[in-house]
C-alpha cells in the first residue's frame, strides 16, 4: 500500500515529521483541510471585490505603498510582480533534500486556511512534492526575521512557468516542466502572492534538517562513547541510574540509559576491575552528551513549534 499522508491541523512531532520526510510519503489534503482553505479564500474574495477599507497586501501595495490602493483587475498582476520581484537569491543551491523539507513546510502552513491562497495553489504546490519537481533556490539572499522573501520566491517561480526545477535528475526550465506535466501556469489571485514569499519555511527547512542530524550524531556519540569504554575495560558504575536521579538532568539521565542499554550483556564491562576508578573523559560521558541532547532538544521545541505554525502576514481569521 503506498505511503500517503492527509495534510490536516493534527500536530506533527518531530518523529513523525521525520518519518514523513524521509520515507517520502505522498500528501494529499484532508478534506477539513480543503473547506479551511475555500472558505478564507471566498471570504477574501469578498473583501477584494467589495472596495472599502485598505487590507495591507490584498488590495494595497507592499512596504512603503502600503497606502497606495489597488483596481480589482489588477490584483493578479500585483501578486505575480511580487514573486517576480523578490526572485533575487545568489550563492550556492540549496541541497535537494532540504527543498523538499522547505515544500513540505510550506504546504503545512498554507493548510490551515489563515492565508487565502486558492486550492489549485496548494494543490500544484503538493504535486510538486508528489512528484520530486523541486525548485532551484539559492543559498543567500533570505531577510531572516523578516521573511524568507527570496528563497520563498525562487520557489514559487515554477508555479508561474518561470524559473528552473530539478526533475528526473536533471535542472530543467519551470516553462517544460510544465509541458512535460501537461499543466497550465497558476493565475495567483489577490494576497497570494505574499502568502507565498512572506514564512520562514527556508530557514525552518535547514533547522529541522539540522536536528534530525543532530540527533543521530547524538546517539552516534552515545554509541562509540559505549564501544570505547567497553574497549577500555571501564567501569559501569559511574552509568548507574540511582546516580543521575540525584542530579537528574533529562539529557544526562537519558545518556545514562542509552550507555547502559548498549551495554547490558557485555561480557567485558562485567569483568572484575583492577582500577578503582575511570579516567574523567569515561564517567563524565552523560553530563557531556546530555548537555548537547538538552540543547537540541531545545533547539527542536522551536523548530517544531513553528513547522505547526501559520507564519503569513498577514492572516486571515474569518471568525
Amino acid at each position: 500500500m503506498e505511503n500517503t499522508h492527509a495534510i490536516s491541523a493534527d500536530h506533527l512531532s518531530i518523529k513523525r515529521l521525520y518519518t514523513l520526510i524521509t520515507e517520502n510519503a505522498k500528501l494529499t489534503l484532508s478534506k477539513d483541510a480543503q473547506n479551511r482553505i475555500l472558505k478564507c479564500r471566498a471570504y477574501l474574495n469578498e473583501k477584494s471585490l467589495a472596495g472599502g477599507s485598505p487590507i495591507y497586501g490584498v488590495n494595497t501595495g507592499f512596504g512603503s505603498l502600503c497606502n497606495h490602493s489597488i483596481p480589482a483587475d489588477d490584483l493578479s498582476q500585483l501578486q505575480k510582480n511580487l514573486v517576480m520581484s523578490h526572485a533575487c537569491g545568489f550563492g550556492q543551491e540549496v541541497p535537494p533534500e532540504v527543498v523538499k523539507i522547505m515544500l513540505f513546510l510550506k504546504i503545512q502552513s498554507l493548510s490551515y486556511g489563515n492565508s487565502g491562497v486558492q486550492l489549485e495553489t496548494l494543490n500544484r504546490l503538493i504535486d510538486f512534492y508528489n512528484n520530486d519537481i523541486l525548485p532551484i533556490i539559492y543559498q543567500q539572499g533570505s531577510l531572516g526575521a523578516s521573511g524568507d522573501l527570496a528563497p520563498l520566491a525562487h520557489l514559487s517561480l515554477p508555479l508561474l512557468g518561470m524559473g528552473k526545477v530539478l526533475m528526473g535528475g536533471s535542472v530543467i526550465s519551470s516553462e517544460e516542466m510544465l509541458k512535460k506535466m501537461s499543466w497550465e501556469p497558476i493565475g495567483l489571485k489577490s494576497k497570494e502572492g505574499l502568502a507565498l514569499l512572506n514564512g520562514t519555511q527556508f530557514m525552518n527547512a535547514y533547522g529541522l534538517w539540522s536536528v534530525f542530524k543532530a540527533y543521530k550524531l547524538s546517539y552516534l556519540a552515545d554509541a562509540i562513547g559505549s564501544m570505547s569504554l567497553e574497549g577500555f575495560d571501564g567501569r559501569i558504575e559511574p552509568f548507574d541510574e540511582l546516580v543521575h536521579k540525584l542530579r537528574p538532568h533529562k539529557g544526562q539521565m537519558k545518556t545514562a540509559a542509552n550507555i547502559r542499554e548498549m551495554l547490558a550483556g557485555s561480557q567485558l564491562i562485567e569483568n572484575q576491575k583492577e582500577h578503582v576508578q575511570d579516567p574523567y573523559s569515561f564517567r563524565c560521558i552523560p553530563q557531556v552528551h546530555g548537555a548537547s541532547k538538552d540543547a537540541i532538544d531545545y533547539a527542536c521545541k522551536t523548530i517544531v513549534t513553528e513547522a505547526n505554525s501559520v507564519t503569513d502576514n498577514p492572516n486571515v481569521i474569518i471568525e
